[in-house]
Parts: C-alpha cells; structure tokens; sequence
C-alpha cells in the first residue's frame, strides 16, 4: 500500500468524523446537520464552500496552484442514511430510533472529507477539483436533483468520479469494470380488476386472483423469451395482495415488484412486453388491467477511458493483485448513474471486509449493505482518502 502520510496520521481524526456521522444519522433530504458538520470542516480547513444544491448537498472547490487551462474534475461522495432500525450497541451506534448508516454513507463523506483537507493543504496540482457531498441517494435521487438544479453549470467540470464500499470484498482491494457496474432500477404495480363473488359460486364472478396468477407466471416469460440470454436482465414480483376473507372472490388483485437491467434498451423490451403481457392475459380472462411502470435510477455506466485511468491508480496504489479491474456488476443501483449519464467518469468499489473489524456490541447479522448490524470499516479510511487524491492528481495531469 502507497498511502499518503498526512493521511494515515489523519485516521483518527477522520474515524472520529466517521462515528458521529454514524450515530447521527439523518434520512434523504433531511442531512441538515450532516451538512453542516461537513461545510464546517471544509471552511476550517480554507476552502470555498456552496451549499443548498439539492436542498442539503454541499460542493467545496479546491483550486490548484493554477487553473490548468479550465480543467476540473468532481469527486462525489453520499450522505444519507437508510430507514432501518440498529442491531448495533457499540457506542457509536444510531441516536436516533429507526434511522441508521446501513449503506456506509458515513465512510464515504469521511473519506471525501480527508482527501478534500490534503488537496487544500497541498494543492500540488493543476486545475480544479469539486468536492461534492450529495444528499438523497437513498431512493431521493438525489444526483439528478443536483444536477437538475445546475450541479454542473455552476461547477464546470469534464469528468465526474463515484466510489462506493464492498463489504465481502477484502479490505484493502477494489473493483471496477468499464461499462455497467450497477443496474437500473424501476418499479412495476399490476392491478387487476374482475368482479367479486362467494367463493362458493365463482361462476357467477370474473376472479381477479387467477388472473394474477396467470399473470405472475406469464410475465417470467419476458425474461426466458423475449429476452436475449446474454443480456442480463431481472423480474421480480415482490408482492400479491388481494382478498380479506376465505369465502369471498375479491373484486381485484394487485401485483407489485422491481425490474432491473444493464441497459436502457432491455429495459425498454420488458417495459412494453409486461404491458402487453398484462393486457392481454387480463383481456383473455375477462378482466380490466392496470399498469404502472416507474423508473427510478439508470443503470450506472463507466466510461471506458476513464475507468483505464481509475484502475492504473489503483494497481499503483493497492498492487495489481488487488485490483480487479472486469469485477463482476451487482444488479444494485446507484444514483451516481445521473453523473455518469452527463459526465464521463468512473464508479469503483472499495473493499469493506467481512465483518470482523466490527467493535464489540455489533449486531448478530452479516455485516453487509442495508443490513441492521452493518458498519463501515475504519481502517480502509485512509485508503480511500489516497485513492481521491491521487486520481484526482493523475487526472489532472493528463495532456488536455
């Protein structure tokens, strides 16, 4: 590991900012106080702060010794916590009952936050680099808010660049890939209308139960055929209400349930095919059908340059043996995928570990992401820290 001493000499410092964030934390648009803990050290530390982009995000500008001929680049960081209650004990667990750091939001706007005070202190490098501190990952989309509101009229930059913690991942590596590395995500509610009836006498009724029975099946076949098999795509019904007594057919029925994709164009496929899927299976047993389709978050896409140069950085500053650079995409998503629609840029995955440098009171569960005994770990701080400094360094540098 080649991490920069101020850094490492940093950690406690930015352990303890990790913490309190964690037992402070606050949900999509709500990071008041997170914002504030974050504009301050960046004033403390001599650097240019705006705030209010997003309701509660914070950008800082770090200006090198010249203004490298107009180039800038943006390093993104998460603030938001999750609606989740703690299983943790320890003492920097939530204060705050049904609201926790379950994603590692924390160690990312930590991490941020370090790399932001060495390139103020030091600024041995050329142009500009935007800190960006986001609210609202967490199902707000925050990113695009941002960028709705002129994230990147205000803060002119060429390329914009996300990291995100792995747990599972040995602490200590990285993963990236060029092109997709999370998936899109959109949510489906099917309602099937029929006619209500005694459950004794289902012919004189339309049952809108067996209809979505029908229909729960019909629409796994979008996946199995109209879809390519090398296009990785998934379609899942999460829920089926319907009905509130054994002796009695329901007047209707309703599916619900998230479809996710590497692509806009294999989205576009089974958005239409689960709408005529629905119409007409509804149609053929006599029902009326509703169908709504909302998409959330775009598949999050890397750019192929910019991923080149994230992974020289990383096999420079990890090793080459820990750094796999063709990692495989998770069918999570990420809001970042707004930046990355704009902006090239880059999304890497950092290594949170297994679980075991969880201090004592830790929960009984794995300590994976949106899990209620989750905690990032404080020893990759650094690390990432060096990663944001040194990409931004080396980015900075290249020919214009």
């Amino acid at each position: 590991m080649k991490l920069l001493e101020p850094l490492t000499a940093w950690q406690d410092e930015m352990r303890r900012i990790r913490r309190d964030l964690h037992a402070h934390p606050e949900l999509m648009y709500e990071e008041r106080r997170t914002s504030d803990v974050v504009a301050g050290a960046l004033r403390e530390w001599g650097i240019e702060v705006h705030r209010g982009l997003g309701g509660t995000g914070v950008v800082g500008i770090l200006r090198g010794r010249d203004d490298g001929a107009g180039r800038a680049l943006g390093l993104r960081a998460d603030m938001d916590a999750l609606p989740v209650p703690e299983a943790n004990t320890f003492a920097h667990a939530s204060r705050h009952p049904g609201k926790m750091h379950a994603c590692g939001h924390d160690g990312h706007t930590a991490m941020l936050l370090a790399a932001s005070r060495y390139l103020a202190r030091h600024r041995d490098f050329s142009g500009t680099v935007y800190a960006i501190f986001q609210p609202a990952e967490e199902g707000g989309a925050g990113a695009r808010r941002m960028i709705d509101e002129g994230l990147f009229e205000r803060f002119p930059m060429q390329a914009v660049f996300g990291m995100h913690n792995w747990p599972g991942m040995p602490a200590g590596s990285f993963g990236l890939t060029p092109g997709p590395i999370m998936a899109s995500s959109n949510e489906f509610r099917v309602t099937v209308r029929g006619k209500g009836s005694h459950a004794g006498m289902p012919h004189l009724g339309i049952d809108p139960v067996m209809a979505a029975v029908q229909l729960a099946q019909a629409l796994q076949l979008i996946i199995t055929r109209n879809r390519d098999p090398l296009d990785a795509a998934v379609l899942s019904i999460t829920q089926i209400h319907a009905g509130q007594a054994d002796n009695v057919v329901p007047n209707e029925a309703v599916l619900r349930g998230t479809v996710r994709t590497f692509t806009l164009d294999v989205l576009d496929l089974i958005e239409r095919r689960m709408e005529e899927t629905v119409r007409h299976v509804c149609t053929a047993l006599g029902c009326e059908a509703g169908f709504e389709f909302v998409r959330n978050y775009p598949p999050t896409i890397n750019h192929p340059a910019e991923t080149a140069l994230c992974a020289e950085v990383l096999r420079e500053l990890a090793g080459p043996d820990r750094v796999d650079a063709a990692v495989r995409p998770s069918m999570g998503a990420e809001d970042f995928a707004f930046m990355l629609q704009e902006k090239p840029g880059c999304y890497v995955w950092i290594g949170n570990g297994e679980g075991g440098h969880r201090d004592a009171g830790h929960g009984i569960g794995p300590c994976m992401l949106h899990n209620a005994s989750y905690d990032f770990n404080d020893d990759i701080l650094p690390l990432g820290a060096t990663y944001w400094v040194r990409l931004a360094q080396r980015w900075l540098a290249q020919p214009r």
